[in-house]
């Protein structure tokens, strides 16, 4: 069983920044596949970012890509989302997801784990 637990979240103006975490719970963190997806109301929950259990390989969505960085550190058994160049389409809940397969996809059924979601909203 994993648990994660998202935090970071809140109000912003457009082009603000934010930093997501995402902390998880178990001893072989190093070995899962994280990622970001968001979910804005009456939208599906689409993929934002990925990172594989090293670190090595990322994957964004192409509406963040050069403004969103996804990292981790798996001494602390965290994933972390820096947003900059915030805009108001980019508000959602974000959630942590964890493929225990370490399946580094955009697709949410690769992910077995999910965060209960921070909100960010963008302001114009």
């Amino acid at each position: 069983q994993v648990q994660l637990v998202e935090s970071g979240g809140g109000l912003v103006q457009a082009g603000g920044s934010l930093r997501l975490s995402c902390a998880a719970s178990g001893r072989t963190f190093g070995s899962y596949a994280m990622g970001w997806f968001r979910q804005a109301p009456e939208k599906e929950r689409v993929f934002v970012a990925g990172i594989n259990g090293n670190g090595g390989t990322t994957y964004y969505a192409d509406s963040v890509k050069g403004r969103f960085t996804i990292s981790r550190d798996n001494a602390k058994n965290t994933v972390y989302l820096q947003m900059n160049s915030l805009k108001p389409e980019d508000t959602a809940v974000y959630y942590c997801a964890a493929s225990t397969y370490n399946l580094l996809s955009y697709i949410r059924e690769a992910y077995n784990y999910w965060g209960q979601g921070t909100q960010v909203t963008v302001s114009s």
